[in-house]
């Protein structure tokens, strides 16, 4: 049980980078914090970033779910796997959104 309880504040930290994205008036970084993206439109992105944060919360948690039933249950491979499946599909996510929103000069391409 407690280390379920670690793994839920993990799922509420990544809602409150879900929270941060969704109020905050610049384009949120996502893969380098030292530089800034130039996005079409802040407010859809930020919110496109925020509902993916939100997802991911949401399915990590539930993917901790069989840590519940102790270390040594089967059910802990799925938490496994799902959480690298899950961080997979974060990162192509991220990805499409990036290439929706982003805006490239001539010399970043």
């Amino acid at each position: 049980m407690g280390i379920y309880m670690i793994w839920s504040v993990i799922c509420v930290i990544m809602m409150i980078f879900g929270i941060c994205a969704w109020i905050s008036k610049s384009p949120v970084r996502f893969w380098n914090v030292g530089q800034e993206i130039q996005v079409s439109n802040i407010k859809k992105y930020n919110r496109a970033v925020a509902k993916l944060w939100f997802v991911f919360a949401a399915g990590f948690e539930v993917i901790g779910l069989p840590i519940m039933g102790g270390q040594n249950s089967a059910g802990v491979v799925i938490t496994i796997l799902g959480a690298m499946f899950l961080s997979i599909a974060l990162m192509i996510a991220y990805t499409r959104i990036e290439k929706k929103y982003r805006v490239y000069y001539n010399h970043e391409r």
